[in-house]
């Protein structure tokens, strides 16, 4: 019987905790935006409480073993990359848009840039380390690996 792979190890952990601190300072931000000036910025404020909702489910998803919380983690991780990326451009090009920052805006740059690279970092981490645990071969990888298992190993 195959055991099931954690994405919990190695590097995967420190994206886990990442993941945690982008979730509370974004969950933070938006509450205090949307409580005491959402009039001022509607889009932008929910754009913030988006992202905190994407951290939190990307952060359980990574935590959480199976097949499913690795497809949500995908899901989850690229939303959060189209969204950085998309949200990154429109605030630079339409200031209107965003009269006030939220967590993607300038491509995190508010936050040292790590929403940028946090989704890189997250998929490449799925992709390089857990793709045989996705498709339910015993041959997932462990946390002293350096390299994918193949079947039959």
């Amino acid at each position: 019987m195959a055991t099931k792979s954690s994405r919990a190890t190695g590097i995967g952990r420190v994206l886990i905790a990442v993941y945690g601190i982008l979730a509370l300072a974004a969950t933070g931000r938006s509450v205090v935006q949307i409580i005491q000036k959402f009039d001022h910025a509607p889009f932008a404020y929910t754009l913030s409480a988006v992202s905190a909702v994407v951290y939190i489910v990307a952060m359980i998803a990574l935590i959480v073993p199976g097949r499913a919380w690795y497809r949500v983690a995908w899901v989850t991780i690229s939303f959060e990359m189209v969204g950085v990326l998309v949200i990154g451009a429109l605030s630079l090009f339409d200031h209107a848009l965003f009269p006030d920052d939220t967590v993607w805006s300038g491509f995190g740059a508010g936050y040292y840039w790590v929403p940028l690279v946090l989704p890189i970092a997250g998929l490449w981490w799925l992709l390089r380390f857990h793709r045989a645990a996705a498709l339910g071969t015993p041959a997932a990888t462990t946390a002293s690996s350096t390299q994918p298992r193949v079947a039959g190993e």
